[in-house]
């Protein structure tokens, strides 16, 4: 359930009237001690309120994340207990590393990590071991159980319906006794031959693909378009609404978008996937995860590929050199967080879900910044916080969509802990599926800070190249309605899902495509007229939050 992708997906809110809820730190604090997170309501003049405390309050303790092992026999495996592979120093060291954009609620937690942890220092161990069984050849191992390529399993195969990657020998030369590994390594080196000197400054020695015949070009050429078009297929069965605003792109971003989510996903399997044959699970994912980051470093240093699925995300690099690795090796950093022992298993405060949402979600919008672009005026600086905001609303929507799903088939609570104790929400109770009114206003809570992020995020659409904001606007508002659908389902989210029909998506992109257009921000459609601006939000609700606090006081 991580990805949102994965992900990469200003809700439109259908309730009315005004709800509120005054949530204290820790510690006794004034009115202005608060900061306010709200809702943006595109119908009627409806809003949420809710106060965070500034994180300068907040005492980090420990976390949380998924129950024991996430594929334990036992659905409630830790019910009711909270263990943790990192410590509260170390959780402390990582939050402190993260900096504050704008000076809002957004923080940027980029090549964020505590060298000195058990979780870096078992996968530091793990690599080292991965590096020496390799006696310096070139990576050979590309493929996971049954014969698969990594990443790839049955949930995988069985979700888009047959086996991934194996149209590679469709390509193969058998005559002259070529392999499938010999091809995509030829391949590789054809793009490579592609690439600004400065990408891959090691490879500068292989030539320039000169050597190449025609007929190899044109089999590579059609090798890499079958790659990509199994990228999409990936995409489209995982990701549908993703997948859905990434059709309105010019055909090379889409492709480089497809070839970044498939890494993602494969990143998120590696993880996730049960591992049944394994003598120990544990120690078999942290190896995988090690080879996995030394794969991502060899293919953005020198354009290293090992199996057929790398050749779509060597291709993305070359064709934008920009491309950064920090993202993608902070969402490694997520898995970690996943493996039993190691990560955490619950997340006490907002910080800490905050560094996790980052790593799985936000770090997604990063990948994607250099495919969409920037317009005239903005850069890549300016428009990280509106990206990283997106990232974050989706993660907390999908989590919020799935507190049941995660609870019953994964003994997971994603839930701030501390969030739940304040609306007096237990663990037993979402095992149970219990809705009542304390796990309402929980749910009203956390959707109102998940509103403030599509809120933020919207603010980045317009920073894009215009060719790019569709798909990006079609993501925010298509995913944003499912925050909709759990309030349309009474808040309850322990025993039903809240989806967004196929149709209802495909009605809503004509809207969307309205609202990139500049015109939009004079003449807005109705639904958006009573919307105010981000600074309007914020000036408004820190005076009503402040107005009732001081009636609370009294």
């Amino acid at each position: 359930m991580r990805i949102t992708s994965k992900a990469v997906a200003a809700a439109l809110a259908l309730s009315s009237g005004t709800a509120w809820s005054l949530v204290p730190s820790s510690t006794s604090s004034p009115a202005s001690h608060y900061r306010v997170a709200f809702g943006v309501q595109r119908r009627r003049d409806a809003v949420l309120f809710a106060t965070v405390p500034q994180k300068k309050d907040e005492a980090v303790s420990l976390p949380f994340f998924a129950a024991s092992d996430s594929k334990s026999n036992s659905k409630h495996a830790n019910n009711g207990k909270v263990h943790s592979g990192r410590s509260s120093e170390e959780i402390t060291n990582e939050l402190s590393l993260g900096v504050t954009l704008d000076g809002g609620p957004v923080i940027d937690f980029a090549s964020v990590k505590d060298s000195t942890s058990r979780a870096e220092t078992a996968l530091t161990e793990a690599r080292k071991k991965y590096e020496a069984s390799l006696d310096g050849a070139n990576v050979e191992r590309s493929s996971s159980a049954g014969g698969r390529l990594m990443g790839i399993n049955d949930e995988v195969v069985a979700e888009v319906g047959y086996e991934i990657g194996t149209f590679v020998n469709e390509y193969v030369d058998g005559a002259s006794g070529e392999t499938a590994n010999e091809l995509v390594q030829k391949c590789g080196r054809y793009l490579r031959s592609k690439a600004n000197l400065e990408t891959f400054p090691q490879s500068w020695n292989e030539g320039n693909g000169s050597d190449f015949t025609k007929d190899e070009i044109s089999r590579f050429d059609h090798l890499l378009a079958r790659a990509y078009e199994e990228s999409g297929v990936v995409t489209s069965a995982f990701a549908k609404t993703f997948y859905l605003g990434t059709q309105v792109l010019p055909e090379p971003a889409m492709k480089a978008i497809w070839a970044v989510y498939v890494w993602c996903r494969r990143t998120d399997e590696i993880v996730d996937a049960p591992r049944p044959q394994a003598q120990d699970p544990n120690a078999e994912m942290l190896t995988d995860l090690s080879e996995w980051e030394i794969r991502l470093e060899r293919l953005f240093d020198s354009g290293e590929v090992v199996d057929v699925l790398d050749l779509p995300l060597l291709d993305c690099k070359v064709k934008y050199p920009k491309l950064p690795i920090t993202p993608f090796s902070d969402m490694i950093r997520g898995m970690l967080m996943d493996i039993p022992g190691l990560g955490q298993e619950r997340y006490e405060t907002w910080d800490e879900l905050h560094l996790y949402c980052y790593r799985v979600a936000g770090t997604v919008g990063l990948m994607s910044m250099p495919v969409f672009g920037c317009a005239p005026g903005f850069t890549d600086e300016m428009a990280k916080e509106p990206a990283l905001s997106l990232g974050v609303a989706f993660q907390i929507t999908n989590i919020l969509r799935d507190v049941g799903e995660d609870a019953q088939n994964r003994g997971r609570v994603y839930l701030p802990q501390r969030d739940m104790k304040r609306f007096g929400v237990t663990e037993q109770q979402l095992f149970d599926q219990i809705v009542d009114k304390n796990y309402i206003n929980l749910m009203k809570f956390e959707i109102a800070r998940a509103r403030m992020y599509y809120a933020r995020a919207l603010r980045g659409v317009a920073m894009l190249l215009p060719e790019s904001r569709l798909p990006v606007q079609l993501s925010l508002d298509a995913y944003g309605k499912i925050l909709d659908k759990i309030e349309e389902n009474n808040y309850d989210s322990l025993t039903k899902r809240a989806y967004v029909g196929k149709w209802e998506k495909l009605a809503g992109i004509p809207a969307s495509w309205y609202r990139t257009l500049d015109i939009s921000s004079m003449l807005p459609l109705p639904e958006d007229w009573d919307r105010p601006s981000l600074d309007e939000y914020e000036k408004q609700l820190e005076v009503l939050i402040e107005q009732k606090w001081e009636e609370r006081s009294k």
